[in-house]
């Protein structure tokens, strides 16, 4: 955990907490896996941005239109870093769905066909 500095738009008392995942779907961060993302990251009051690189720069993971415009393609690393009261939480949850290939319960991608 690295404490925040004083350019970071976050209070000083926080502490960052990172984590990065793989980009394994077919399509990258495009339309659909941008809102999922997006949708996620509003679930927490915790401050989350990515990035390609570990030092950035860094993009507000609930902005939905830079999200969106964030290029990133299969193959590629997404690095995380979240402050805030549920940093832990939502860094988890972030890093799963990416890990998952963006795949929810309720897309129907993993849950097995009923027969």
């Amino acid at each position: 955990m690295t404490p925040f500095f004083p350019h970071d738009p976050v209070p000083k008392n926080n502490v960052m907490h990172t984590g990065s995942a793989l980009l394994t779907n077919d399509v990258g961060l495009h339309a659909r896996p941008s809102v999922k993302l997006t949708q996620l990251a509003k679930r927490f009051g915790a401050h989350v941005e990515f990035s390609l690189a570990k030092n950035g720069p860094w993009v507000d993971a609930k902005s939905p239109v830079k999200v969106m415009r964030f290029k990133a393609a299969k193959g590629e690393t997404l690095h995380f870093r979240a402050s805030g009261s549920d940093a832990t939480e939502a860094l988890a949850a972030i890093v799963a769905l990416v890990e998952r290939g963006f795949a929810t319960d309720g897309d129907g991608s993993s849950q097995t066909p009923q027969g």
